[in-house]
């Protein structure tokens, strides 16, 4: 077939620097640079197809080493692409591609384990952004149509400072974030600029009384928007279990409370709202104990950057429908080629069942041409443009290359940021 002329010739990965707020967690604050990685493949006909991941330097290290598997193979070569990089990260092979990683219980994608399934994600949307452009198709029509026509994402509230504490640049619009009036303000202003439908809480960060108090302010400002509150796993299952008689009045769902699949497990017998997860789910065999245990977690929060791609996503999709299961979509700070990844793959899974999270709003940078992604009542629309319907800024990808070069930072370190505002941060989970 023709289109299978055109081989896979030039990898490039460019790693990229961008602010990021100083938005709180359970490990502590964000640095106030978020790293990602831009993936560009080139065929042997000039095309080139994008992929946006994680930019920490073991993910560099995994990129470059499996960047030579990719050497003459179609951009429709998927299963051969997946089966070359699990033989080059076989768990024996991993260990020099590992070192210096900074692990987030927290954040999955942190987890060297998961660097076959970060690479294959990564390579594979670059390889269907080329497969969309060579047969002049969005990639949403690569993963079987459209089923929605946009993708509602859900505002994602941070506690947060008004500035970080070195002052690298100018503080952001959105100001301090900590008490539940602030919080109100801050999704009031969200929620005007992006018409989002949903609420979301980052929360850990504070004293359960404290969070609480933030999610009925934020439901007595936003009577008919769903709440949703994530304590990134830093209660105690007993914190958990003495709260969740309030939340339960208040709560959409209740994302990753406490700690461990167990806990979770034991959680959902005392609790109405259904729990929620992208921390204790994030694999299929954690998904298979999930079943065994009773299905205590009740919807998956997917993210394709670490489940190992589109398809995977299309996947774990059909499983959660088989084991009536949620499922919607975790968030990690990132840019355009990643949201509109993103949308493509939840506008092919039907059972997408809650508003997506998204980073988004807090970026500020963007490496797509033509700038920002609009929002319209929440939603990014579907592009109907061939491939994921995003091209590079070539200007604003070398800017952003340059803060990376020049911002000193490699491996995110939350707890090792907090030290600076609280040299004795503990950084202890559950802390609550």
């Amino acid at each position: 077939m023709k289109h299978r002329d055109n081989l896979i010739r030039h990898v490039r990965i460019t790693p990229i620097a961008f602010r990021d707020g100083p938005l709180l967690n359970a490990s502590g604050i964000h640095e106030p640079w978020a790293l990602r990685a831009i993936v560009e493949i080139e065929t042997s006909d000039g095309r080139v197809g994008l992929g946006e991941t994680y930019g920490d330097e073991p993910m560099l290290r995994a990129l470059e080493t499996a960047k030579p598997l990719l050497q003459g193979l179609s951009p429709f070569d998927l299963n051969e692409m997946e089966q070359r990089v699990r033989a080059a990260f076989k768990p024996a092979a991993a260990a020099a591609l590992n070192a210096g990683a900074v692990e987030f219980t927290l954040a999955p994608g942190s987890h060297t384990a998961k660097n076959a399934a970060k690479v294959t994600s990564a390579f594979e949307v670059a390889m269907l952004d080329l497969q969309g452009q060579l047969l002049n198709a969005p990639v949403v029509d690569l993963l079987g149509g459209a089923v929605r026509k946009a993708v509602p994402y859900s505002a994602y509230l941070f506690y947060k400072f008004a500035e970080h504490i070195e002052k690298p640049y100018a503080p952001d619009a959105w100001g301090e974030g900590l008490s539940p009036e602030q919080m109100v303000a801050q999704a009031r202003r969200m929620v005007e600029l992006y018409g989002f439908q949903s609420i979301k809480v980052k929360g850990g960060v504070f004293e359960p009384a404290h969070e609480i108090a933030t999610m009925r302010a934020l439901r007595e400002a936003f009577p008919k928007h769903p709440l949703r509150l994530d304590p990134n796993a830093n209660w105690s299952l007993e914190t958990c279990i003495q709260a969740a008689e309030e939340l339960d009045e208040l709560l959409e769902y209740y994302e990753d409370p406490t700690p461990t699949l167990e806990g979770m497990t034991v959680l959902a017998k005392h609790c109405k709202s259904p729990l929620a997860t992208n921390m204790v789910v994030t694999t299929m065999e954690e998904f298979r104990r999930n079943v065994e245990l009773g299905r205590g977690v009740r919807i998956v929060l997917s993210d394709h950057h670490y489940w190992g791609g589109l398809r995977a996503t299309q996947a774990l999709g059909r499983m959660c429908e088989v084991f009536d299961l949620g499922l919607s979509m975790h968030s990690n700070s990132h840019l355009g080629i990643s949201l509109m990844a993103m949308t493509h793959v939840a506008a092919a899974v039907p059972n997408v069942s809650h508003a997506c999270d998204t980073h988004y709003p807090w970026q500020e940078e963007e490496v797509i041409a033509g700038g920002r992604i609009a929002f319209e009542d929440g939603a990014v629309a579907v592009p109907g443009k061939p491939g994921l319907g995003v091209e590079l800024d070539r200007a604003a990808l070398a800017r952003l290359h340059e803060q990376y070069l020049s911002c000193g930072v490699r491996n995110r370190d939350d707890l090792k940021q907090m030290r600076k505002y609280q040299p004795d941060f503990s950084g202890k989970s559950p802390r609550f």
